[in-house]
């Protein structure tokens, strides 16, 4: 079974940062778009940020200025550095790999919450 492994969430204070990891499988990594997504409470998963095959990133919105993706080849790893974080950014965030060359279904690790208090 593949698995995603994220770390890095955890509890901050509004305004404060935090980094998020994701490790892949190499062939996950190197054949699929990578990204980070969020699932508020009662809500669906949504998109936060990704890279596709091109290397092109996109963020949602309301991330854009605060939130940086990145990727280390040589680690298979996607990080997501997350600053100024504000309350509505508390969530479940998970890892995940789509498009490219992946199967219909992609690939998700388990989520890491992410807790922002005042």
């Amino acid at each position: 079974q593949v698995q995603l492994v994220e770390s890095g969430g955890g509890s901050v204070q509004a305004g404060g940062s935090l980094k998020l990891s994701c490790e892949a499988p190499g062939d996950i990594f190197n054949n699929c778009g990578m990204g980070w997504y969020r699932q508020f409470r009662g809500q669906a998963r949504e998109l936060v940020s990704r890279i596709n095959s091109a290397g092109v990133i996109s963020y949602t919105e309301s991330v854009k200025g605060r939130f940086t993706l990145s990727q280390d080849k040589s680690k298979n790893t996607l990080y997501l550095k997350m600053d100024n974080l504000q309350i509505g950014d508390t969530a479940l965030y998970y890892c995940g790999a789509r498009g490219g060359n992946c199967p219909p279904s992609g690939y998700w690790g388990p989520g890491t919450q992410v807790t922002v208090s005042s």
